[in-house]
């Protein structure tokens, strides 16, 4: 299989890179960025410890590669200006955006190619992509909640001193502010998480703040974020290469799943070779319903504002 990575120059595309790299899953990685330079210079550094990791072919380069690509995944995106709003960043973002799916329509897809969207706001981008490249919507995919979600065990584990492995929680909905934790079905060691030693309810929205400010917090430490994205990249890319069939909180254009149409967001998903296999309406708290629809109601209302911008 052949990835191509799309601002594969930057942190989280090289990340990415190197996560699959490490993984051994993909035959070929292929580094595109618009600065081809720092892509092949990217490239160049992995292919060097190609020998003590996997037998691949690790390359930069531009839109040349996309035809011969299994997974495009596009990471290329802009970092907000002091004083700038949120829409404004919207905006920015899905311009240049656009341009970059007219680009990869215009070098042509491979029969089945699947599109991975990183890109933020990553769930209104995926809504996009789908319909600007004129993908069938099981071929796209946002990178969604995945990486809130390993974010969020990641917190719990920690504050319970228990193994990250062994700790399993979900974050649904949007990525952003109206993300949804889903405490119902949370575990450790296959132990409800409130029947764990340690837990106690107080924790709960200190735990979920912490997540939500997470990201914020590493680009605060140093510039960004890059190696968390690069696993929760990883997971996608490799269930799909392996057709794995892995349930994962990932980023879809929904069909009625909780009773959300019309909208990019995430749930659980079936994430195999062709895409998006199935998607599962797990039991949850009512209350975790109620925010997942909310959250989708929240994501329409900026969709619209995109839709009419972009077309």
């Amino acid at each position: 299989m052949k990835v191509s990575i799309i601002g594969g120059g930057g942190l989280v595309g090289s990340c990415a890179g190197y996560a699959l790299q490490c993984g051994g899953i993909v035959r070929e990685i292929a580094l595109l960025d618009v600065n081809a330079e720092l892509a092949v210079g990217q490239a160049l550094d992995m292919a060097h410890g190609a020998p003590s990791v996997a037998d691949q072919v690790i390359v930069g380069g531009g839109y040349e590669h996309i035809p011969s690509s299994d997974v495009i995944c596009i990471t290329a995106g802009l970092r907000r200006k002091p004083d700038e709003s949120r829409l404004d960043l919207i905006n920015r973002n899905t311009d240049l955006f656009v341009s970059i799916l007219d680009q990869i329509k215009a070098a042509g897809l491979k029969d089945g190619a699947i599109v991975v969207v990183v890109s933020n706001p990553v769930d209104i981008l995926t809504y996009v992509a789908a319909h600007r490249l004129g993908l069938p919507k099981q071929k796209v995919i946002g990178l969604g909640t995945q990486l809130d979600t390993i974010r969020f065990c990641s917190l719990i584990s920690a504050e319970l001193k228990a193994p990250p492995t062994q700790t399993k929680a979900l974050i649904l909905g949007e990525h952003g502010d109206s993300m949804v934790p889903i405490w119902s079905s949370a575990t450790i060691a296959g132990l409800p998480l409130d029947k764990y030693p340690g837990w106690n309810p107080n924790l709960a929205n200190q735990l979920f703040t912490r997540t939500k400010g997470s990201g914020a917090e590493v680009i605060k430490r140093k510039g960004g974020a890059g190696f968390a994205v690069g696993i929760a990249i990883r997971d996608v890319i490799e269930s799909i290469a392996l057709n794995s069939q892995k349930v994962l909180p990932v980023s879809s254009i929904q069909e009625g799943c909780y009773g959300i149409r019309d909208v990019a967001l995430s749930v659980p998903t079936v994430v195999g070779r062709c895409g998006v296999v199935d998607r599962h309406e797990i039991d949850l708290w009512p209350k975790e319903v109620q925010g997942l629809r909310a959250s989708g109601a929240a994501l329409r209302k900026t969709l619209e504002v995109v839709l009419n911008r972009v077309g």
